[in-house]
């Protein structure tokens, strides 16, 4: 009985000074419901940084194949889906999946045996991140589990089906996250949900989710303490099902990254474009409905890869990438709708970026080594009048208006009216430009530049200072 007494004493003085602690600090205290997770301001660095890299890479890299062409629906063309459409013969594109499969590398051959022949032998993680930060990217999330529930670090949840037990025998989500923070980059995590042939996700949802998915996530979490997580899988179960809300409450009160971290709204089959840190696209297509102009007020994020899929794909050619004008005017045009570009690359088995990503991204680096100031730390201007090839971003009193081509002699901006000392700039040029109204239109005389004097290719940032 006096033990009784004691614990509960103890457990009453814990919750005092718990409880006092919150209100000096002014922490909230977030409960397991949606209407109060849904609450939680999203940490100022995620809407500052406005571009990420996505990295999709684990045993499907080896296989590397997805059909390519107009014909071949979107998610037909994920290369990391290799093993459901191989698997599943109602699966879209099943045909051409098995066709290759049998082909190549034989009927015998199991999606296991991949696993010895993804070794990552020439994975240099601090090349990675000094190409994502010449990129001019901010943070970094990395597939540490994907469907297949190949996990890239040291899982227990994962025995003899992780980095570290086979294959490369490493910690590839410790080894890059230390790198991409020592390049002043943030890291983070996708993790999905669910596997699609664990045999207790199968035979016992709840165990698999009590026991593997959470303690797993749990683990990474507490492990490289990363500053997104990004979970994906979600569609079979509502989020009640998955525990979702019980997890995010712990994140956001108790984990080692409560004050800094960012989700997304991928916790159960009717959360997206609903409930989370941020909303999702993916190739401009979400499950729930389209980012419409007033839904793109909350804070939203649109992924996809440089060619048609996410991981590596050897069937894929020039024709299916995206060309570095395509990324360049992505990027503006979403961060000029309130969002991030999250833009994925596919590396090969053996650990290398192909070289047609890193130019892209080599030349995403070298725009917004000019013209960030337009993109970094801006704000939509909601109050934008609609012009033709014309971006609109805002940061404080200044206006950014951002080209999609060249503007000829003059730039008109109806609806823009700066205060009679405001100055106009074109970013990566060194002398102010003439102005005035015409209409009620600001009316920018752009300068006559050789080739080799433009700033910048594909898109050109003018600067307006008291502009608002």
């Amino acid at each position: 009985m006096k033990t009784f007494l004691r614990l509960t004493l103890t457990v009453l003085a814990f919750a005092v000074a718990t409880n006092t602690v919150l209100a000096q600090t002014g922490a909230t205290r977030y409960e397991a419901d949606w209407s109060s997770l849904d609450a939680r301001p999203l940490p100022s660095w995620y809407d500052d940084a406005k571009f990420g890299i996505f990295i999709h890479w684990g045993v499907y890299s080896v296989p590397a194949f997805g059909p390519t062409g107009d014909d071949v629906g979107i998610y037909a063309k994920y290369a990391e889906w290799y093993w459901n459409r191989w698997s599943d013969p109602d699966a879209e594109g099943n045909a051409q999946f098995r066709a290759f499969h049998d082909r190549v590398f034989g009927k015998g051959t199991q999606y296991q045996d991949f696993a010895h022949q993804f070794k990552a032998e020439l994975f240099d993680p601090d090349q990675w991140a000094d190409l994502f930060a010449r990129a001019g990217a901010r943070y970094v999330v990395l597939t540490s589990k994907h469907h297949e529930g190949f996990a890239l670090w040291p899982s227990e949840h994962s025995w003899n089906w992780n980095s570290v037990d086979v294959g490369p025998h490493r910690d590839i989500a410790g080894e890059l996250t230390n790198a991409v923070r020592k390049h002043g980059l943030r890291m983070g995590f996708y993790y999905s949900l669910y596997e699609w042939f664990n045999p207790l996700y199968r035979s016992n949802l709840q165990q698999y989710i009590d026991t593997h998915m959470w303690p797993q996530l749990k683990d990474l979490v507490n492990r490289y303490e990363p500053d997104v997580i990004w979970p994906d899988g979600e569609w079979d179960h509502e989020s009640s099902v998955w525990k979702s809300e019980e997890f995010l409450a712990w994140l956001y009160n108790e984990s080692p990254v409560r004050e800094s971290v960012v989700v997304n709204d991928r916790w159960g089959k009717e959360t997206r474009s609903l409930h989370g840190g941020f909303y999702t696209t993916e190739y401009s297509l979400v499950h729930n409905d389209a980012i419409s102009d007033e839904a793109a007020r909350h804070k939203w994020e649109e992924c996809r890869g440089i060619g048609g899929s996410f991981g590596f794909n050897r069937m894929e050619n020039l024709d299916d990438y995206s060309t570095s004008e395509d990324l360049i005017h992505l990027l503006v045009n979403v961060v000029s709708r309130g969002g991030n570009l999250l833009l994925n690359v596919g590396p090969t088995a053996d650990g290398r970026i192909p070289v047609i990503m890193q130019q892209r991204l080599a030349d995403m680096g070298k725009r917004l080594e000019v013209n960030g100031e337009a993109i970094y730390g801006t704000r939509p201007w909601y109050e934008a009048k609609e012009v033709e090839n014309v971006r609109f971003t805002r940061k404080g009193d200044t206006l950014y208006a951002t080209t999609l081509s060249w503007p000829g002699r003059e730039l008109v901006l109806p609806g823009v009216n700066p205060d009679r000392n405001a100055t106009v700039t074109l970013r990566g040029y060194d002398h102010a430009l003439k102005c005035g109204t015409r209409g009620g239109n600001l009316v920018i005389e752009v300068p006559v530049l050789s080739v080799d004097e433009v700033p910048t290719l594909y898109a050109h940032s003018f600067r307006i200072t008291d502009a608002l």
